[in-house]
């Protein structure tokens, strides 16, 4: 790099002694020097020159003096490091010009290997002040583009500490959710672009900053559906029990929606959530261009088959048990051993409720009714009658009620 000097003196033979003590320095490309006759110059040397790294100026001048030029400097959004150069007798004029903002001061007549022992030390400076700036704009860039991914607290973490991020791909355990709300492509088709555009900008502000509000990662967004990370990038030793929160905040506040919505005429469907954990690939699988943080594997796969499953079985909310065995005092009820599409083990399945839902009779009630089911009772049939009676609008109950009817036993389930 060639620091730009400007040299502002009115003295006219000190152009010609500069460009002879520094002419190798010159030669190489080490610096270039600029040189104007006072401070009015000077300025219109910047205005049309804004590469300059360093000022170089005496005090006295005509026009415009070395210490109004300074705070024409100072006053500037790049503060140009100065130098000041003035007699020995005029040591309160340099004073006030250090007090102004000055980076350092010589002494006439000028001493050639001291003026340039000064700049080589101003150019280290500004190196520094450059580097400086350059980091704090990275981590600028760098916080704006991962707002859109993580919670602020988060983002600003990462910014400022890039090596937490490593976008190369790594395996680690993680929980994820998927959601996405029933027949809404169909609902698409019915509405008006001015009217489509509000309700899916709301529906996504609200349900990323629940998210957000969790420290999960919005991994995607595809349409009115959402990937959710979680204990990536940034590894949460409780990822599962945020999962878990977050997907029963995500419940409530699509419900609210939903109430909100409907009140303008408009029905929405549900919104179905899927909730899984286990080992991943996570990374930045976009490339330099394009910044894709997401994640990879078996388990992202079972967490979006657990979404749709919610469809067959009645729920909002589907929780594998191997999530659920990692969260402390976890609260919801059995679903069934579900074989989910391309799968042939069975995988055992929960939905979870809320304090007031989980101390309920009527979880008490199912829970009666599936151990009875579980055990390949005779009477979980009459169990899960008697609970539809009085929970009519408990359509998990209401599916196991029509699959024993239609001759099902136990509790493995195959979803089509």
């Amino acid at each position: 790099m060639t620091a730009q000097i400007l040299v502002v003196d009115d003295e006219s033979d000190l152009e010609g002694l500069i460009q002879q003590k520094f002419r190798h320095q010159i030669r190489d490309g080490a610096v270039a020097f600029h040189f104007a006759r006072d401070g009015i110059e000077a300025l219109a040397t910047l205005q049309s020159n804004g590469a300059v790294d360093m000022v170089v100026t005496d005090i006295n001048m005509p026009r415009m003096d070395g210490l109004t030029l300074l705070q024409k400097l100072q006053e500037g959004e790049e503060k140009i490091s100065t130098i000041i150069v003035s007699a020995y007798g005029d040591m309160a004029n340099i004073r006030s010009a250090m007090n102004r903002g000055a980076f350092d001061f010589l002494i006439k007549p000028i001493d050639f290997p001291d003026l340039e022992a000064t700049i080589a030390k101003t150019i280290r400076h500004i190196q520094v002040l450059r580097e400086a700036r350059e980091r704090q704009a990275a981590a600028e860039r760098a916080h704006a583009s991962l707002s859109r991914y993580f919670s602020p607290n988060l983002a600003q973490r990462l910014a400022s500490d890039t090596e937490t991020l490593d976008l190369r791909g790594q395996r680690r355990q993680i929980a994820t959710l998927f959601t996405d709300i029933a027949g809404f492509t169909t609902l698409v088709e019915t509405l008006e672009p001015d009217v489509l555009g509000p309700l899916l900008n709301d529906y996504l502000v609200c349900m990323t900053d629940v998210v957000f509000a969790h420290d999960g990662t919005v991994a995607k967004i595809v349409g009115d559906a959402i990937h959710v990370l979680f204990s990536a990038p940034a590894e949460q030793p409780d990822h599962a029990a945020r999962a878990v929160a977050c997907a029963l905040a995500l419940d409530s506040c699509a419900q609210l929606f939903r109430d909100r919505w409907q009140q303008k005429q408009i029905t929405l469907g549900v919104t179905r959530i899927g909730v899984h954990a286990g080992p991943a690939i996570v990374g930045n699988f976009g490339g330099g261009r394009f910044f894709d943080y997401t994640a990879y594997g078996d388990t992202i796969n079972v967490t979006a088959r657990l979404e749709t499953a919610n469809k067959q079985l009645g729920t909002r909310i589907c929780v594998s048990a191997i999530l659920a065995d990692k969260v402390r005092e976890f609260r919801g009820r059995p679903v069934g051993d579900l074989v989910l599409r391309g799968k042939s083990q069975t995988l055992r399945a929960f939905e979870p409720l809320l304090g007031e839902q989980y101390e309920s009779d009527a979880t008490n009630s199912y829970v009666e009714a599936f151990t009875k089911l579980e055990a390949n009772d005779p009477s979980a049939m009459a169990a899960f009658a008697a609970h539809v009676g009085k929970n009519p609008n408990d359509q998990l109950a209401g599916f196991h009620l029509k699959r024993l009817l239609n001759g099902a036993t136990g509790t493995r389930i195959v979803m089509d």
